[in-house]
C-alpha cells in the first residue's frame, strides 16, 4: 500500500487525483535489488507511461514479491483544459529516498521527485 500511496501522492503533485477517471488500465512490471530502488523504478515507470501515453493516473494496485513489482494503474488521457496539470514530473530521485517498516507494522515510502 505504501507504493500505491506514493504513486497517488506523485499524481497529486500534477493534478487533483479526483479529477482523473480510471477508465483505462495499464500494467507495469519492474524489479530492483532493494525496496528503495524498487520505489524509484516504480515511480519512474509511471512517469514514463504518463509521458509516452499522455495519461494521468488516479488508482494503483501493487504486488511485491522478491524485489519484483507487478503493478496496475488506472487513468485516462490528459485533458489539459479539464485537468489543468500544475507541473510535469521529470523523475523520481534518490533524494530522501527511504522505505521502512515502523513499529506498528506499517510500511512507509518516500522520495523526492524532480519537476
Amino acid at each position: 500500500e505504501a507504493f500505491e500511496q506514493a504513486a497517488l501522492a506523485m499524481t497529486a503533485v500534477i493534478v487533483e487525483p479526483d479529477t482523473v477517471a480510471g477508465s483505462e488500465t495499464i500494467e507495469l512490471n519492474v524489479s530492483a535489488p532493494d525496496e528503495e530502488l524498487l520505489l524509484t523504478e516504480w515511480l519512474n515507470a509511471l512517469i514514463y507511461e504518463m509521458a509516452t501515453r499522455h495519461m494521468l493516473f488516479t488508482r494503483f494496485q501493487v504486488k511485491i514479491c522478491d524485489h519484483e513489482l507487478q503493478g496496475k494503474a488506472w487513468g485516462e488521457p490528459i485533458d489539459i483544459a479539464r485537468h489543468q496539470p500544475a507541473v510535469e514530473i521529470k523523475g523520481a530521485t534518490f533524494t530522501e529516498l527511504r522505505v521502512w517498516l515502523d513499529e506498528d507494522g506499517l510500511w512507509h515510502a518516500q522520495c523526492v521527485v524532480d519537476v
